[in-house]
């Protein structure tokens, strides 16, 4: 089958590699109809994430239909519809009975690996390193699929792939983001980012009730995509004389927003601010690991006894935060890994009832030969694309 595939720091290609197989009783084969590119894709494009091998099977934002199941996976047949989430979840440990799925216990064969880095290893996941499994993801014609018995979602055929793909992962985790917010009536939210996450985490944010949504960016097309609902209010911290936090500072009257969104992680931008200029060189010099820039404004600028939500991606050790800030001010700070498998039905009712329709961020469409370049094409942010989506 074609699979695009890891060949090391700005290299991925498409090649021809063996079809998978069913492995253990409760595995499934997926045919996959449509999958995306993620800007979390984007960390291991340009070598961010540790322990990725050459060879290995990208993407975890995937859809299809079922064409092998083992024999344990009673819950569907072949030819289900269905969407995959990108956190693989047994169904069966401590986390995954607390709904806690993108903890499972189970799924990450390599948690030792994982556990050294973090203290305790989150789920696997799909065409995401090594330290998270070595699962082959989904940027590929077919994929194995885990746990087929507790993962892949039926999806009604009414609704296109367009329409359902993204509760796989961004529309989740936009959402579990604004949720984890504990945004309450009237809130002024401020979310740092616009691509394809923080659009979801915006629209999360009226869902939740916010009061006033401040979306922070600098690239033009996301902003536009952002205040296209005619009330969230923007910022392009590119084409302003103060700083972020200054500006927050005005819009609220020298409080601060209520509730914080990072849905920018390990590679913010920074323009122009120092410590974003040394992250960068530090990252440069393999002296540090992340780029937190946008944690560092997102401590300072909340307000007091505030909520920080942090679906953003982050790798490593992040240093000279405002630690001090955190503490003295009250903040809030919930994080994670998505828990998908408990959003599903939910958003997935949003979709049916005409709420939502998640194919508002697609910019660009392709096949799986064009993945290489879209891949280009989003990380550079050519060609005003947002969100790219590919059918094998």
């Amino acid at each position: 089958m074609k699979a695009l595939c890891w060949h090391g720091a700005g290299d991925v290609r498409v090649d021809t590699v063996p079809d998978p197989q069913i492995l253990d009783p409760r595995d499934a084969i997926i045919e996959v109809s449509s999958t995306a590119i993620c800007g979390s894709d984007l960390h291991l494009l340009d070598g961010v994430i540790p322990t990725m091998e050459k060879g290995d099977i990208l993407g975890h934002e995937f859809m299809g239909r079922v064409v092998e199941l083992g024999s344990a996976v009673t819950s569907l047949k072949v030819g289900d519809r269905v969407v995959v989430p990108f956190t693989i979840a047994c169904g069966e440990c401590f986390f995954c009975k607390k709904g806690f799925t993108s903890c499972c216990e189970r799924s990450n064969p390599n948690a030792a690996t994982a556990a050294k880095l973090m203290g305790h290893s989150p789920s696997g996941l799909f065409g995401y390193s090594h330290m998270l499994g070595g699962f082959s993801g989904g940027q590929a014609e077919y994929v194995r699929v885990p746990f087929a018995d507790v993962g892949p979602f039926k999806v009604p055929d009414h609704l296109t792939d367009e329409q359902v793909l993204f509760l796989s992962d961004i529309f989740p985790t936009g959402y579990m983001g604004a949720e984890n917010a504990e945004i309450e009536e009237g809130d002024t939210v401020a979310v740092w980012g616009c691509g394809p996450v923080a659009q979801f985490a915006i629209k999360s944010a009226w869902m939740f009730g916010a009061g006033r949504v401040i979306a922070i960016d600098e690239v033009p097309e996301r902003l536009a995509l952002a205040a296209s609902d005619g009330k969230t209010e923007t910022i392009d911290f590119s084409k302003e004389s103060n700083g972020v936090y200054e500006i927050l500072q005005e819009k609220t009257a020298g409080r601060g927003p209520d509730r914080c969104i990072d849905a920018v992680g390990t590679e913010a931008a920074g323009h122009g601010s120092f410590d974003a200029f040394l992250d960068k060189v530090k990252m440069t010099l393999k002296l540090g690991t992340d780029r937190p820039h946008v944690v560092r404004e997102t401590f300072l600028s909340c307000r007091c006894c505030g909520t920080i939500s942090m679906p953003g991606v982050y790798g490593g050790f992040l240093d000279k935060i405002p630690f001090g800030a955190f503490v003295n001010k009250g903040l809030t700070l919930k994080s994670g890994q998505t828990h998908v498998h408990r959003y599903l039905p939910i958003l997935l009712e949003k979709i049916e009832k005409g709420e939502i329709d998640p194919s508002f961020v697609i910019t660009h469409r392709g096949s799986l030969d064009d993945a290489p370049d879209l891949y280009k094409t989003f990380r550079d942010k050519k060609d005003g694309c947002i969100k790219c989506v590919m059918t094998p």
